[in-house]
């Protein structure tokens, strides 16, 4: 895995040591950061890691200008992993993290979110319970998108709120947003 585009370009992110860990692969990263670019930038915006992993995600979004990223795992050797990728890259200061689950989180959210990434194993048992836990609570800004990465066993293209649904190989992206400009 590495960093695309942006401050840290180039940058190889290591995953942990753990059988636990399906990572976003560079050509699905590259496509669902390449759709938000099109459309949004990333400069000063606060992003949550869901199902954080390696960090992939979020520290592609700090590497593009995100001022702030939540990454949220419920491994503690993830996290720790996380804080130690975020030491080596000198952005320490642009992350938190936390270690609990995702569920939780996102039942008593005390803060928003510009970009909401979500990469859960694909057997996940709460697919679409966490769709509505995002967009139906208080985490998401009114402008703000959530990209949810899924297989083919689950399709959301007829969700009122999903704006775009992009297949890579066999990961597919859809975005959702309260947003209607962007559709």
């Amino acid at each position: 895995m590495r960093i695309i585009t942006g401050t840290l370009k180039g940058r190889n992110i290591p995953a942990p040591n753990t059988d636990l860990l399906r990572p976003t692969s560079d050509r699905t990263k590259e496509g669902i950061f390449s759709t938000i670019s099109a459309r949004r930038y990333f400069e000063s915006t606060r992003v949550l890691d869901l199902f954080a992993g390696s960090g992939n995600l979020g520290f592609e979004a700090i590497s593009r200008g995100s001022s702030q990223v939540l990454f949220l795992d419920r491994e503690h050797e993830h996290i720790r992993h996380i804080e130690k990728i975020a030491e080596s890259f000198g952005v320490a200061d642009k992350i938190s993290t936390r270690v609990m689950a995702v569920e939780e989180y996102l039942e008593q959210p005390q803060e928003t979110f510009d970009f909401i990434f979500a990469d859960p194993p694909y057997d996940y048992f709460y697919m679409e319970g966490i769709i509505d836990l995002v967009l139906n609570g208080n985490v998401l800004e009114d402008d703000g998108w959530f990209i949810l990465e899924h297989d083919k066993r689950h399709d959301f293209s007829e969700h009122p709120l999903c704006a775009y649904v992009k297949p890579y190989g066999r990961t597919i992206a859809s975005f959702f947003t309260r947003d209607e400009s962007i559709t």
